[in-house]
């Protein structure tokens, strides 16, 4: 039977940013290096764009539109210079407006509507995580304030993180201060789940509280909220300076404000989280905080880099259900165990979390752990 294009909905897609749907000429490039092949899932990426060329019913099914993890290998590879993930952004932001969002994003970006994180956390409650530390507040007079993200800031596991980060800033006497309660989400994975309306509403409000409180430079714990920072912000008009905090711990180990005595004695091998890494080409300095570290052993992963093999979590994927053969991390974490590794380390809060889940899944929680590069550091100071 005759598929009949409508191409009203593809001049949709191009109108909502993803223009760039009409340089794909079906190569197929993109599903040769998605992961999602590899675990025996339907998602295609090629059938994804032809379906938006021609304006195919069926791409807005969970399994296909809200697969992807915005990884961004498909991208990066592509001959055609194709913005794969801005197309997909531009389908999901037409879908959330007929309000078809899968049931399971539902709850987060209402979350993020009415609370400013994902958590379905008060607002009032983002800086909780400082209990019993003395985290200075952001007066202007600092050089950075400290951007943690809602994940870091909200879920249990990442305040660990959050919380290593304070004790190693403090060691390097670096200046710094929170805003707290104030601060809302970066909105990245809002966007990507196609809350384009309250993706610009978040940004603004953010921008307008940094340049309210005089902030010059900022301190991030997550990828995402680096690249949203560093690539997305600025075209609304943010004039800040920002770092990944393994950017500036390398600095400080290189001046010698960090002094690392105890030694880990242990092998670890560190997944590159897709933000960081392809998103915005930081690749060498988390490797060298980890070979800083005295008695450490780094080992790598056979795809590594700009090959790295996702966590699974970008893209709204952290709050949707996968199948366990199907979870990046499990496959991840399986590798790992075969290096001989000790601890998997990484920077990011969403592969924290996904190689923390998948760690326990394989029954490896004991044998190996998932930790973040400043909680390695903090074990050394």
């Amino acid at each position: 039977m005759a598929l009949t294009p409508f191409l009203e909905v593809s001049e949709a897609i191009a109108a909502m940013g993803g223009e760039t749907i009409y340089q794909c000429m079906q190569c197929g490039n993109c599903s040769g290096l998605c992961p999602w092949p590899e675990v025996g899932a339907p998602f295609r990426t090629r059938q994804l764009m032809r379906m938006g060329q021609m304006g195919l019913e069926g791409f807005e099914s969970d399994e296909i539109l809200y697969a992807c993890t915005t990884c961004k290998l498909c991208v990066i590879n592509c001959p055609r210079q194709v913005k794969i993930i801005d197309v997909i952004r531009a389908m999901r932001a037409m879908i959330a407006e007929t309000g078809a969002t899968p049931p399971s994003l539902r709850p987060i970006m209402g979350s993020l509507h009415s609370n400013r994180n994902p958590w379905s956390e008060p607002a009032d409650k983002r800086e909780k995580w400082t209990e019993g530390l003395e985290v200075p507040r952001f007066d202007g007079s600092q050089e950075y304030f400290l951007s943690v993200c809602c994940t870091s800031a909200f879920d249990p596991r990442g305040i660990k993180v959050a919380r290593a980060l304070v004790k190693v800033l403090d060691a390097a006497g670096v200046s710094y201060g929170i805003i707290g309660n104030e601060e809302s989400c970066c909105g990245e994975a809002l966007r990507k789940m196609g809350g384009e309306e309250q993706f610009m509403s978040l940004a603004e409000r953010n921008i307008q509280l940094w340049s309210e409180r005089g902030v010059k430079k900022i301190i991030t714990t997550s990828p995402h909220c680096y690249m949203t920072f560093t690539q997305e912000y600025p075209e609304l008009g943010a004039e800040v300076e920002v770092v990944h905090y393994t950017q500036l711990l390398k600095e400080l180990l290189d001046q010698g404000k960090l002094k690392l005595s105890q030694e880990l004695g242990k092998k670890v091998i560190y997944h590159d989280p897709c933000y960081l890494g392809r998103h915005s080409e930081i690749f060498e300095e988390p490797r060298a905080v980890l070979a800083a570290v005295p008695g450490l052993e780094l080992l790598e992963f056979a795809r590594n880099r700009r090959r790295s093999l996702c966590c699974g979590g970008g893209g709204g994927r952290l709050w949707m259900e996968t199948e366990p053969e199907q979870r990046f991390s499990t496959h991840k974490v399986r590798q790992a165990d075969a290096a001989g590794a000790e601890v998997i380390a990484t920077c990011c809060p969403y592969c924290i979390s996904m190689l923390t889940d998948s760690a326990k899944g394989e029954n490896l929680d004991e044998k190996i752990q998932v930790l973040d590069v400043t909680e390695v550091l903090a074990q050394s100071l």
